[in-house]
């Protein structure tokens, strides 16, 4: 998704469709929505998003380890000790690579505007929330 569904695209009215076919139009779309980006005010992010969420910002995670994301595609994430890793966008993905693996996971993001929330492919959910 390179953005917003519908920015910049103004739909033509269709004669005689009138408020029920615009209710219709408004379930059709809620049902297109993954049910963890509506849950909490969660909202999906694509890709320029995503960057502008991260870059330059701290999260902290439950536990209290912490992580920071910088423009060139640096990562730290801190428990006891540092751990250096990289990160990316893949179209409105964030993958992340921790050494000594060379494997990237890739991961679906959504925002609630105080907490950054990574879902998995495989359904695992991880949120973050900015450090002050």
């Amino acid at each position: 998704m390179a953005g917003p569904v519908g920015a910049g695209h103004r739909p033509s009215r269709i004669a005689g469709q009138g408020r029920s076919g615009n209710m219709r139009r408004f379930a059709l779309i809620l049902a297109a929505v993954p049910t963890w980006a509506v849950a909490d005010g969660f909202m999906p992010l694509a890709g320029d998003e995503i960057r502008a969420a991260l870059v330059g910002r701290v999260l902290v995670y439950e536990g209290g380890a912490r992580q920071s994301f910088d423009a060139s595609g640096g990562t730290v994430y801190v428990t006891d000790r540092p751990s250096l890793g990289q990160w990316s966008l893949r179209g409105d993905l964030y993958c992340s690579l921790w050494p000594p693996s060379d494997l990237w996971a890739c991961y679906t993001v959504a925002s609630d505007g105080d907490r950054v929330r990574f879902v998995g492919q495989g359904g695992d959910i991880t949120d973050g929330t900015y450090a002050e």
